[in-house]
This record gives structure tokens, C-alpha cells and sequence, in this order.
């Protein structure tokens, strides 16, 4: 693990988070996702959570057994299930000696001088706690953006890391990376323009966004000089690996020669 301190944006995507069904949260993926933050945390790296998944966690409590399309349904699943998805995390962290702080925002904060500044202001005093995690969501319940312009929240862990300065975004998802067209994955990028037609339409089946929006992030770290990476988040140890420098997933080289 690098030896050197980072500030790391960590972003959970809805489909490492909940079963295979969509209808609950992953218990076993929590507490091993969970395990590795707090590894970093206790390394001295500070660590920002962007975390999709209150939908999902409201799913069984409405009894549905599927994603809702309508919007008011969707908001109703988040309104319920982002109290249960902060509970999960609490008690997860709770193991590891650390606690949870959560941040739910709009696009109308990041764009505001007031609502950015008051989010940075925030954030700069729970880093200096040293043991609180925070766990960022899209407030989903009042806002629509999260089921449009952020794309399952790719695009809000851009503008948190950007927010916050941070050494590295990791994009954590259901495949190793950007694959080639022979299904391999591509290992480093310079230029994303150069590997925009790599971008599948597919997306997992209760995920909101996909590869073209995760790539429309990326694009908006690296351009702020962010390392960024996409990788696979049902397999242990890519988390840790990222930060110590290992090949894993696809890396995106950051500009403007800050990082």
C-alpha cells in the first residue's frame, strides 16, 4: 500500500451493492467493501464513500420485487432506504473502531458558491476527525438528477473528488474495467475521446448508469488532475490494490500534471 497519505474518493455503485435480485443490500459485500476502507483509513489515507444503493435497500420494504420505473415510486424506495443503507454502513464501520458522517446532495449544492462551499467546509472538518468515514448520496427523494444528468452517481464522485482534491476516484462496478472490443480489459488510457466507442450500452439490470456515464466522469476527475479508476467491485483486494499501485482494472491518467 502506497506509504504516502492520499485523499481517496471511493464511489459504490448499485450493483456491488445488493444481491443478485436487486431487492436487498449485500451484507457480505458491505462488510468486505467496509473492511477495506477502514485498511486505508488506518494506512492515514482519507477516505470519501459515494454510495449508490437506498433504492435498492427500499425495494422489500414497499414489497416490490423490481425496480420501479415511475419516478415518485423511486424516490419513495430512496426515501426509505437510505436510513437503512446508513445503518448498514454504521454498524459495518462500527467493527473497525471508525464512524459513519452522511452528505446527501443535489446538483443544485455543487452548482451553488454557497451550497459547494458549505459541502467543502464540511468535509474538511470530518477529515480532520481522522476516524469518520463520510458516505455521500444524491438526495434522492427530493432531487431528479440522480436518475438523469449524475447516472447512478458516477458523475456526483467526479465533482465530490473534485470538491474535495482528491489523489484518486476509484469507480467501483460489476465488470474489471473498460473492456477492448475482444473483451479485454484496457489496462491505461491517456486520452478519452481515444476510447469513448468502447463504451457498452449495457448496464446492470438495477444500476442507473453505464460504462458511457462512468467514461463522462472519468473524463471530469482526470481534466481536474485526478487519477481515476475503474474497477471491479465484487472482487476482493482492488480497493487497496489501486491505492498501492497495482494493474488493476482500467487507470486513467489525471492532467494538468497534479497527480
Amino acid at each position: 500500500m502506497s506509504k504516502q497519505p492520499k485523499r481517496i474518493v471511493v464511489k459504490f455503485g448499485s450493483g456491488i451493492l445488493a444481491n443478485a435480485r436487486g431487492t436487498a443490500l449485500d451484507e457480505r459485500q458491505f462488510a468486505r467493501l467496509t473492511m477495506e476502507i477502514a485498511g486505508l483509513v488506518r494506512a492515514g489515507h482519507e477516505c470519501v464513500i459515494v454510495s449508490s444503493g437506498a433504492v435498492a435497500a427500499g425495494l422489500a420494504e414497499l414489497g416490490l420485487k423490481e425496480r420501479p420505473d415511475d419516478l415518485p415510486s423511486k424516490q419513495a424506495c430512496a426515501a426509505i432506504g437510505q436510513s437503512k443503507l446508513m445503518q448498514l454502513y454504521g454498524a459495518m464501520f462500527a467493527r473497525h473502531g471508525l464512524v459513519v458522517a452522511q452528505l446527501l446532495l443535489t446538483y443544485r449544492d455543487l452548482d451553488s458558491r454557497i451550497g459547494h462551499t458549505n459541502a467543502q467546509n464540511t468535509l474538511r472538518r470530518i477529515f480532520a476527525q481522522k476516524h469518520v468515514v463520510p458516505i455521500i448520496n444524491e438526495n434522492d427523494s427530493v432531487a431528479v438528477d440522480e436518475f438523469g444528468k449524475f447516472g447512478d452517481n458516477d458523475r456526483l464522485s467526479a465533482e465530490v473528488a473534485v470538491l474535495v482534491r482528491a489523489d484518486i476516484l476509484i469507480l467501483l462496478t460489476s465488470v474489471d474495467g473498460l473492456l477492448d472490443e475482444s473483451g479485454a480489459v484496457v489496462r491505461e488510457v491517456a486520452e478519452i475521446d481515444g476510447v469513448a466507442r468502447l463504451a457498452r450500452a449495457e448496464k446492470g439490470r438495477f444500476s442507473v448508469g453505464g460504462m458511457t456515464s462512468k467514461l463522462q466522469a472519468v473524463k471530469v476527475a482526470v481534466e481536474a488532475g485526478i487519477a481515476t479508476h475503474i474497477a471491479s467491485g465484487r472482487k476482493a483486494g482492488r480497493i487497496p490494490g489501486i491505492v498501492a499501485g497495482k494493474p488493476l482494472g482500467t487507470r486513467f491518467i489525471a492532467k494538468a500534471g497534479r497527480v
